[in-house]
């Protein structure tokens, strides 16, 4: 790459109309009769003499010809001009561009080594869109729009907007990176239920299972920890030829794990592609979401075998919820979670039964 770091940036430029006006003048012709003689229109010349159009190539052509002066120099002044104001713009983007990042965590976002720490406001900024893959804050307004209207409608969203897209892009970073097989539906459905019966198992166990069974049926499967104030479990989008479920890390405890996992997984399932779902603390309730809740309660712990053991059951002592949760095929903790969930445990008993967990993130380069 040429170093660029020396390179002679003049703070000014001259229109090449302003140049065509005074040498117009010092040969003694009028616009009009240099018009003529160009064969362009009064208009046209008027238009570059006041700087409301450039030369185009076939201009310096002629203006070679009837003034004696290159085309090469009538196109080099034309192109430092739009240079010039280019630079000029692009100044006054990156200033905008400044306040605007200051929205976004850009420390966690350098101690991740995303964005380097050294970098002076201006280059963070850059760097910043760059991550995002847009050219400027408009195009990011423009990109990320949609996502915008999926949770900001929501009154007791507490959680901060640039954060959750920050954190939504590393996932979608981290996914693109992922070699997935096209998308089944069927296979992903058999893919649950193998999933389904590692809610028992060791970290080291289930996540490569995880990701290997989300992979074959093209589910790109992303553990990626919060960022903070972001407040969200997980969150679920499509790409381009894959869907994507990305997992926060937030509950260290399995029964929160396992229930954000087949939340998300019913959005894939059961909702449309165009959409991004996301869960949030607080985020204000719809029939989409309401529905993955059941199907993530409904699939861990079916209905009818959860009602019998709650209308059987005088007292959830911990023997008695591990032989149920043996018997259905998934771990304690989440039976606890369910049973307290509905009031029918104080959330402050049994809480041993739960599993907490760190797993491993790999890191993310961009």
């Amino acid at each position: 790459m040429a170093n660029i770091i020396n390179e002679f940036k003049p703070d000014y430029a001259v229109h090449p109309g302003t140049v065509l006006e005074e040498i117009l003048e010092s040969q003694g012709l009028s616009k009009s009769e240099f018009a003529e003689r160009a064969g362009l229109t009064p208009k046209t010349v008027s238009l570059i003499v006041t700087g409301k159009a450039h030369v185009t190539p076939e201009n310096a052509v002629v203006f070679e010809r009837v003034l004696g002066i290159s085309a090469h120099i009538w196109s080099n002044l034309d192109v430092e001009y739009r240079l010039f104001c280019a630079r000029q713009e692009d100044q006054k983007n990156q200033a905008s561009a400044v306040e605007w990042s200051k929205r976004f965590p850009l420390t966690s976002l350098s101690q991740r080594k995303i964005i380097p720490p050294d970098l002076n406001a201006e280059q963070k900024a850059v760097a910043l869109l760059r991550l995002f893959g847009v050219r400027d804050i408009n195009a990011w307004d423009a990109r990320y729009g949609n996502i915008h209207v999926a949770f900001r409608s929501s009154a007791a969203f507490e959680s901060n907007y640039e954060a959750v897209v920050t954190w939504l892009r590393l996932a979608e970073i981290k996914a693109e990176k992922i070699q997935t097989k096209p998308y089944d539906a069927n296979k992903f459905k058999e893919a649950l239920r193998e999933i389904r019966k590692l809610t028992d198992s060791n970290p080291d166990i289930f996540g490569p299972k995880m990701q290997t069974l989300c992979n074959d049926c093209g589910v790109a499967l992303v553990m990626l920890s919060e960022l903070p104030k972001t407040r969200l479990s997980g969150a679920t989008r499509w790409l381009s030829n894959k869907a994507l479920i990305a997992m926060s890390l937030r509950h260290k405890s399995n029964n929160h794990f396992w229930f954000t996992f087949f939340h998300e997984a019913a959005h894939i399932v059961k909702h449309g592609k165009k959409d991004v779902y996301v869960d949030v603390d607080n985020l204000r309730r719809t029939k989409q979401e309401d529905e993955a809740d059941r199907f993530a309660a409904d699939f861990l712990i079916p209905t009818g075998k959860y009602n019998n053991f709650v209308s059987s059951t005088h007292q959830f002592t911990r023997d008695i919820i591990r032989r149920f949760a043996h018997s259905i095929g998934i771990a304690p903790g989440i039976v606890v979670g369910r049973l307290q969930h509905d009031n029918h445990l104080d959330y402050s008993c049994l809480n041993e039964l739960k599993v907490r967990f760190m797993l491993k993130e790999e890191p993310l380069s961009v």
